[in-house]
């Protein structure tokens, strides 16, 4: 099958498949170091075929959080904490990459010190959950960069096997990306080659970091799904600036906050039965550029997996959702060609709650704490049990409407 095959990266290191896990928030740090839960966790991932593990976010600035048990790396003090992380993922074969990330305006305010973003636009979403961004100074930006570069170089001598970018879902290297969030007028805002800059010198300061040798990957939008937003056209312009630069794997995904399609929220029905939501757009990069990609988002059987990676539109396979429920997945889609994973629709009864994709990535949130505390995920448990998760007062205004 098309999925078992390794895949030779340009910088020399070699997956040995094509199914990678593909990021997730996992909620498990404690007092924003990997402990225990996280480490059993990634454990029993590696333990199940898969050829790449990315991490949920790490974070290049503790003041600056996604949430409130993000993992942080911006010194040495705890690399300990991280060999041994990284170890647990890595012992059957996998190789673990580190997902690196700054929140920029999606920063909670309860739990972060500032919040910074291109340019001084509140999130549409959240209420008093978000506070207005400070727009960040050049001085700034160029601090941030180094910022990026100095956690990649950290995750190397953590024993990381590589690290992707987050530059997708809205968070910072995505809000440069858009039009919408990012409305400056010097070098960094305007015309997509001037919102491209701040990834581009991202990847450049991280390569110097690195060295040539070490895997950098970054997870793009296809589209933010909003007018006026980051669309295909500007993704592919990028996509052909960050081959030039050498990056290993350019992931797609799409949405953010404000429009949640990659939880599958509002995904048309045949768009669902083809499986994979982005799959149209992968056949249209992959004609603009060659650098090896991978798709998150809608995959459930073998059969889809194989023939997106036949079909020469992709390179690798990212699963998410599946592998809360059964992490061992790999095995079995690698063993057999009619394999499927069945998800059950994450529903709470309240339909505004329901129609929220942060629901889902909450619900799921449990079934990894589950998994990290050494059981079984259940695929019984409530979904109200997710609402609490939701945080931050990010459903304060549904909430209250409802039951004022």
């Amino acid at each position: 099958m098309a999925i078992e095959q390794p895949l030779k990266l340009a910088c020399g290191s070699t997956l040995r498949n094509r199914l990678a896990k593909s990021a997730m928030s996992e909620n498990l740090a404690e007092k924003n170091l990997p402990g225990e839960k996280l480490c059993r966790l990634y454990e029993t991932w590696g333990a199940g075929g898969l050829g790449l593990i990315i991490t949920g976010n790490v974070m290049v600035d503790g003041d600056e959080l996604g949430e409130p048990n993000n993992v942080v790396l911006d010194n040495d003090k705890d690399l300990d904490k991280f060999r041994a992380w990284t170890s647990a993922a890595k012992k059957n074969g996998a190789q673990i990459w580190a997902q690196v990330n700054h929140p920029g305006r999606q920063a909670p305010s309860a739990i972060s010190k500032v919040t910074v973003a291109p340019s001084a636009i509140k999130l549409k979403v959240g209420n008093i959950a978000f506070r207005e961004p400070h727009a960040l100074t050049d001085f700034e930006i160029h601090g941030i960069i180094k910022k990026f570069a100095r956690t990649a170089e950290l995750c190397k001598h953590a024993g990381f096997d590589g690290v992707q970018i987050h530059g997708a879902h809205g968070y910072l290297v995505s809000q440069f990306l858009s039009p919408l969030a990012n409305v400056r007028s010097d070098e960094w805002g305007g015309s997509v080659e001037n919102r491209m800059r701040f990834p581009l010198e991202i990847v450049r300061a991280m390569r110097a970091a690195v060295g040539k040798n070490f895997p950098i990957g970054i997870k793009m939008n296809s589209a933010d799904f909003q007018r006026g937003g980051f669309a295909e056209e500007d993704s592919i312009i990028v996509a052909k600036a960050l081959e030039e630069e050498g990056i290993d794997l350019l992931e797609i995904s799409g949405g953010s906050y404000e429009s949640s399609v990659m939880t599958g929220k509002g995904v048309r029905e045949s768009t669902a039965a083809r499986e994979a939501y982005f799959l149209p757009f992968a056949e249209k990069i992959r004609k603009a550029v060659k650098v090896p990609l991978m798709l998150t988002g809608g995959f459930r059987s073998a059969a889809a997996m194989n023939a997106a990676v036949e079909s020469g539109s992709i390179d690798v396979v990212g699963i998410a959702r599946p592998l809360a429920m059964e992490p061992a997945l790999a095995y079995r889609l690698l063993a057999d060609p009619h394999a499927r994973a069945e998800l059950k629709p994450v529903k709470t009864g309240i339909a505004a709650i329901d129609k929220m994709g942060m629901l889902e990535i909450g619900y799921y949130s449990l079934q990894l704490k589950r998994i990290g505390e050494g059981k079984l995920p259940d695929p019984d448990l409530s979904a109200l049990l997710a609402i609490p998760l939701l945080g931050f007062n990010y459903t304060s205004g549904i909430l209250g409407r409802m039951f004022r």
